[in-house]
């Protein structure tokens, strides 16, 4: 009889503890850009609500290197500057003490002037050396991983010519050996998206679910980050072969004004601006093609897109921490509240 109820605990214990499981192993990826002053942000964030943070964007110069004299050589900081060696080691430690990852992502959707050229780099002849600097890069400053985020035009005349999915293969080679991480983010738009190929060698990848409008761009009086079109991109990656583990759904911690609104606000600038009540909808004014009005997803969008992120998805991916508010009317404080609400 006892052994019956042993079993039956055990059962009992197996029901509960799967979930359980199953939500410890939900990502909550943050980016934070260098030209934010990332000794500034990092001290502000609560590390312990996110599992990896990814610090972005390095680049390599002209002549392939990343770094020269212990220093990165093209990795822009605060007010222009090249981030130094030592911010970075500072960002480093004070996350793998919280116990977290922390990356470094190549690329970005803007260059700045010291980058080199990554068609160049990536083509068969200069593929091998400029994968060993970016081994050396990441081991010599203990990062636990690299991201992928070229993005647009030079992610499609790569792929067209033959040398992004080749890159990444060795790639995934060279960093599987020493136990790094590899990892990417996608638009899911044609010409901007990972070339379905290279999927398999990424342990993540990130569905930059957001952009439908914005500044210069995008059909005039739409949102530009919706929960139908989350649905619609993560429905997409499945389709490519992405497993439920290995997509990441991003969220935009911004958003887009037009008319007589400024172009651009970050979502802590927009809950100072307008309020909390407005700041749980995802508008500000009605979006039309001549309306006055802000697009960005506010306190309840968020929340269902963190939900939706945890059925069907790997967790989520913010672009990116800088914009939030660093207390309790964060949405990183949500996003927490809310994974931990499943239990």
């Amino acid at each position: 009889m006892y052994k019956q109820v042993i079993k039956r605990c055990l059962a009992l214990a197996t029901i509960f503890i799967l979930p359980l499981n199953v939500l410890a192993q939900i990502k909550v990826i943050g980016y934070l850009p260098g030209y934010q002053g990332i000794k500034t942000q990092v001290d502000q964030i609560d590390l312990t609500k996110i599992s990896h943070l990814t610090l972005a964007f390095l680049h390599p110069d002209k002549k392939g290197n990343f770094r020269a004299n212990g220093q990165p050589v093209c990795m822009v900081g605060k007010h222009g500057k090249t981030l130094s060696s030592a911010e970075i080691d500072y960002v480093i430690n004070k996350v793998h003490q919280a116990g977290k990852k922390v990356l470094i992502s190549i690329g970005g959707a803007a260059y700045p002037s010291c980058a080199g050229d990554w068609a160049t780099l990536l083509n068969k002849n200069n593929r091998q050396s400029t994968i060993e600097h970016l081994l050396d890069f990441v081991d010599s400053y203990q990062f636990d991983g690299l991201d992928i985020d070229i993005e647009g035009r030079l992610l499609t005349q790569i792929d067209q010519n033959g040398h992004f999915v080749p890159f990444i293969e060795q790639l995934k080679l060279h960093f599987a050996k020493h136990n790094k991480l590899l990892s990417a983010a996608t638009g899911s738009y044609q010409g901007g998206m990972m070339p379905q190929a290279s999927l398999k060698y990424f342990d993540f990848v990130s569905i930059m679910s957001y952009d439908a409008i914005g500044p210069t761009w995008g059909p005039a009086g739409v949102e530009h980050s919706t929960l139908s079109k989350a649905k619609a991109d993560i429905s997409l990656w499945r389709s490519k072969g992405l497993t439920k583990e290995k997509i990441i759904l991003g969220l935009p911690f911004y958003g887009y004004g037009f008319g007589k609104y400024q172009a651009e606000y970050r979502f802590r600038e927009i809950l100072e601006q307008f309020g909390k009540e407005k700041s749980q909808t995802d508008l500000i004014n009605n979006n039309c093609a001549d309306c006055d009005y802000i697009t960005f997803n506010g306190y309840q969008t968020i929340k269902a897109k963190t939900q939706l992120a945890i059925e069907q998805a790997g967790g989520v991916m913010i672009w990116e921490l800088s914009h939030d508010r660093h207390d309790e009317l964060g949405l990183l404080h949500l996003i927490d509240q809310t994974i931990k609400q499943q239990k």
